[in-house]
């Protein structure tokens, strides 16, 4: 606990059996109460490997729900738990779990109630082995939600989020779509709601293990993602009413 609130982490998983030990053994436990993991019908070893190295809280998905359905599963967990503060971690070692630490006190301490860590403050992304096309498709896109939603992310695309009991409480994340294109969603709905957020630099990791997206997925996300701005200028503007928006 930070200040008397319970922290929980949320690890997302799917086919994580090989990096989900080295994830989980730099979780801070000094601070961090609860770890849940839920797995969306992994093909690999990835809830034998979570029982081996003794995670408590395990849901096991008997159909793949895709990112975004799993994410619903982490998040109603961690709210059943009684968590105030939830961080989102991919167990794919591809984001440093040592920035718990520093997202979680901007939280506790009600500076923030969203912190996301930003693979391109600074120099992490291209550092850390992001294809040149992810990354100039994420700066486009980042552009382009920062204009359609008058706000300044660095980025909105970063698997590594977290937020405060009242956030997850405020937006009705459930209605979202159970694909890639929730994290978009999510965050509109949290600007939508009034909450700034806030951003950290965090380094990341591109290996073979990590995982990612292929490039017709890549598009996809992308148009999906342009479409969820679209819906937040129109619902700004009074043109048109979404029910992601409707509490």
């Amino acid at each position: 606990m930070i200040n008397n609130k319970k922290i929980a982490v949320v690890l997302p998983a799917y086919n994580a059996e090989k990096t989900l030990e080295q994830t989980y053994k730099e979780i801070p436990k000094d601070i961090v109460d609860e770890v849940i993991l839920v797995d969306d019908c992994s093909r690999d070893n990835t809830v034998e490997k979570a029982k081996e190295i003794g995670l408590k809280h395990i849901i096991r998905h008997e159909k793949n729900t895709g990112y975004g359905g799993n994410q619903k599963s982490c998040y109603n967990k961690a709210l059943e738990l009684n968590a105030d503060i939830v961080v989102m971690l991919h167990p794919d070692y591809q984001y440093t779990p040592r920035l718990i630490h520093s997202m979680c006190y901007l939280i506790a301490n009600d500076v923030y109630h969203v912190v996301l860590g930003s693979r391109i403050l600074g120099k992490g992304a291209l550092n850390g082995g992001m294809p040149v096309y992810k990354y100039l498709f994420n700066r486009f896109l980042t552009f382009s939600q920062n204009l359609l939603m008058n706000q300044k992310l660095s980025e909105y695309h970063t698997g590594y989020r977290a937020f405060s009991k009242e956030v997850l409480q405020s937006i009705n994340y459930r209605v979202n779509s159970d694909d890639f294109v929730f994290d978009n969603q999510m965050l509109a709905q949290i600007f939508y709601a009034g909450y700034e957020i806030a951003e950290i630099t965090c380094p990341t990791k591109y290996f073979d293990d990590a995982s990612s997206i292929n490039f017709k997925r890549s598009v996809k996300y992308g148009l999906g993602v342009l479409g969820v701005s679209m819906s937040y200028f129109f619902q700004k503007s009074g043109i048109a009413n979404y029910k992601i928006f409707k509490k």
